[in-house]
This record gives C-alpha cells, structure tokens and sequence, in this order.
C-alpha cells in the first residue's frame, strides 16, 4: 500500500477540461466537510474533525468549514435540538429487545416542540452485535417513550428514525400507544411475525398525543417489494434470504387491514419503509407527516448557503452504496453539488456500486481501498483523517483547474484503487 504522501500514481484525473499551458495558479480553497455519522465507528462530528485533520496536513492553506449533518438517523436529536436551543431531558422505555434503558430527548419549550431520536431507544448500535435476530425486536420502547415526552413536554413532536433494529413496521409502538390487533378467531397478536394473521385492527380510546408529529426519514423506499424495507435494509440487521418472506408477508398483512379501516394505502408512500416500515407506523398510527431527514437539517443550518460559498465538498458516512441515492443524506449532499458545479468527494469506510454513485458524485473514496475493513473499525478516524491527505495530495490540481475553468461545473474523477497492504 502506498504511504499517504506518495501519491504520484494514485491521482484524481481529471478529463473534462484541458487548460493547456496557462493553466491558473493554485490558490487556497473554500472547503466544506459535511459528513454524517460513521455507523457504529465515529460521530458526524468526530468524522468531520477526522476529516479536517487530514486535509489540513496536506493543504494547510485552505479554509475548512465543519457542519457535521444527520438526515434523520443516529446523531440526529442532538444536532437538532443544539440548532433549536433545546434543553436535554432523560426518560426510562425500553430497548428493541426490551431490556429497560434511559435515553434522551430534546424539549424546545419556547416552541413547545420535544426532539426525538428514535435510534437512541430502538437502535441497531444499542445491541450486542449479532445477540438478537430481527423476528425478536419491535418498536414497543418507542411507543412507549413518545408517550412520556407528550407528559413531559410539548404539543408537537420531531422524530428521527433512522438507525433502527427493527423491521415490524411500527407494530410494537402502536400496542405501546393502545392499538389492540387481533386474528380471526379475536386472540390478542403480541409479535409482529403472527401478523400474517392479522383480521382486524382496533383504534386506541385516549386522544392524539402530539397536535403534530413530524418524522424526519433518512431514505424515501416504500414499506413493500424489492426496494422494501425487509429487502433492502433487513440484511443490515441481521436478517437472512430465507427470513424476507415471512416478513414481507407479515407486513403486507398489516398494510392491507390498516388500508381497509383507514381508506389510505400507506404502504406505498416514500419514506414508508424507512426504519424497518416505522415510517409506515408514524403515518398510520400517528398521522405523522414524512420529510426527508437531511431538508430538516438542511434548513435549520442553512446548508444551501454553506454550499453556495464552498470551492468544493467533502461528505461521508459509514457504506457508500445503492441505497445512498435512495433520499439518504449524501446522496442528497452529492446531487445539490452537481446542480451547482461543485466537486463533492465522498468518503466512505466502504464503497460499493461506483457506476451509479459517479452519477452524483465526483469521486468517491474507501478506507477499504487502504486497509482491511477489519483495521478500519479498529482505528476508524486514523484511518479516515489519512484517506482525507491522500484526497487532498491528489485533489489539487484537478479541483483547481476546475474552479478556474470558463464554465464551474463538477468534475468526474477516476480514482485507481490502490493496493492494500496485506
């Protein structure tokens, strides 16, 4: 493996511009890093400083602007409520395998509106890593939690639901909240892998809790079919082939009797897969409204802005792949990079699909391409801050000759994989 530094054979070319010989002089750089998290590995904001850290060695003249970002999953509640000046509060509930946990939520009490980060309950990263199998997870800690915020604060809610452990479309929280659901024979049904015989459906007696709800998701897949919640994200939590047909079942169940007692097909709505279908849940049982994670944080920090002064981008989360383009962060980060002719770099621990994500993005980068996946969870911001000096050595040239090209569009890079040391 090359040594960060000896970058001679390894830079970005770049193809769509040729300057000649008058070609400008470099200059210092405008450079946003808006990563998010790094699953289970880094924060938003340890990942951005990692980042930095690395660009900095290499180009110590460029002027960095951190904005850490969450499109609705891990970190979300407390990049959020920081924004919105809210004040931090603990509750009790139970986690996705219902063992007793605190988590906390985020009141904001001049606007009356309590932050909820849905990760920090029924989260993936709150379990021992391969201890439970999703058939024995649900959201009941969720519903039970959003019931204590309604007591301890406020008329309208915000939930971020990405990074869950479930896949039971909003069963769990539901039962927590009062809703009853029974089979034909008007038995109680207590886990969302009977729902497959579900008849009917009974509505709580107690009132709304919130007079609004808004869920920010962090991916626009519906609740069923090949880009179904079970299918594309299910794998992620520890389910098998063999597992997606008794929960697509089960969840298709579910969606067919709430479609006939609400007259809405819910199913179908993006972002209703989100979180193992809890966006799906948040709509039918809650009347939450949907929105894409990274709008909300877009708005609230202004990220049009930052965008609009930045000379190039960098972004970055824990997998860049398929799903990245279907409404999560990056991919929303990338596509307004290439509206405005900006160079956005995406890092990533690992990457996959590269045809597609060169549609967005100007290059993309793995610390796999660097080390074994095994190395980069170890020592996850070492790795990363020396992915960012490899980046920032072989960027140089090309990002600035871009900028100063006739017309500022974003350039596409190839990257020749370097190899690893074994």
């Amino acid at each position: 493996m090359p040594q960060v530094g000896q970058t001679s054979k390894h830079r970005l070319q770049l193809s769509l511009i040729d300057f000649g010989p008058e070609a400008p002089t470099l200059s210092a750089l405008n450079v946003l890093i808006i990563p998010d998290k790094f699953k289970g590995t880094l924060t938003a904001a340890a990942a951005a400083n990692a980042i930095a850290r690395g660009w900095k060695r290499a180009r110590p003249e460029d002027r960095l602007e951190l904005l850490p970002m969450s499109d609705g999953g891990d970190g979300f509640g407390e990049l959020v409520g920081k924004m919105m000046g809210a004040t931090t509060k603990l509750a009790k509930t139970v986690d996705a395998a219902h063992r007793p946990c605190r988590s906390r939520l985020w009141c904001d009490a001049r606007g009356k509106t309590v932050i909820i980060d849905s990760s920090r309950v029924i989260g993936l990263a709150m379990l021992p890593p391969g201890r439970f199998h999703p058939f024995d997870l649900d959201t009941f800690g969720l519903g039970t939690f959003l019931r204590v915020a309604a007591v301890r604060c406020a008329r309208r809610c915000l939930v971020g639901i990405g990074g869950s452990a479930t896949n039971d479309g909003g069963f769990g929280m539901a039962r927590a909240l009062g809703w009853t659901f029974t089979n034909a024979a008007g038995e109680l049904i207590e886990r969302w892998t009977d729902l497959d015989s579900l008849h009917r459906v009974r509505f709580p007696t107690h009132e709304h809790l919130f007079e609004e709800i808004t869920v920010a998701v962090d991916v626009d897949n519906p609740l069923l079919g090949p880009l179904g919640a079970t299918r594309v994200y299910g794998p992620q939590k520890g389910m098998r082939s063999e597992d997606f047909e008794r929960a697509e079942r089960c969840l298709h169940r579910l969606a067919k009797v709430l479609r006939s007692e609400l007259g809405r097909d819910l199913a179908r709505m993006p972002g209703a897969g989100a979180a193992g279908g809890l966006g799906f849940g948040f709509m039918a049982f809650l009347g939450a409204r949907l929105v894409p994670g990274f709008e909300l944080f877009a708005t609230a920090a202004r990220v049009e802005s930052h965008l609009r002064s930045a000379d190039l981008v960098i972004t970055g989360e824990g997998a860049l792949d398929k799903s990245t383009l279907m409404g999560k962060g990056l991919g929303r980060v990338a596509k307004r990079c290439r509206r405005l002719g900006i160079p956005c770099i995406g890092i990533a621990g690992s990457v996959s699909g590269e045809v597609a994500l060169s549609k967005s993005f100007s290059c993309t980068l793995a610390l796999t391409d660097f080390t074994t996946i095994e190395a980069a969870k170890a020592k996850p911001a070492f790795w990363l801050e020396r992915v960012a000096t490899e980046a920032a050595q072989s960027a140089s040239d090309s990002v600035q000759r871009a900028l100063h090209g006739s017309a500022r569009r974003a350039p596409h890079w190839t990257w020749p994989k370097p190899r690893r040391r074994k």
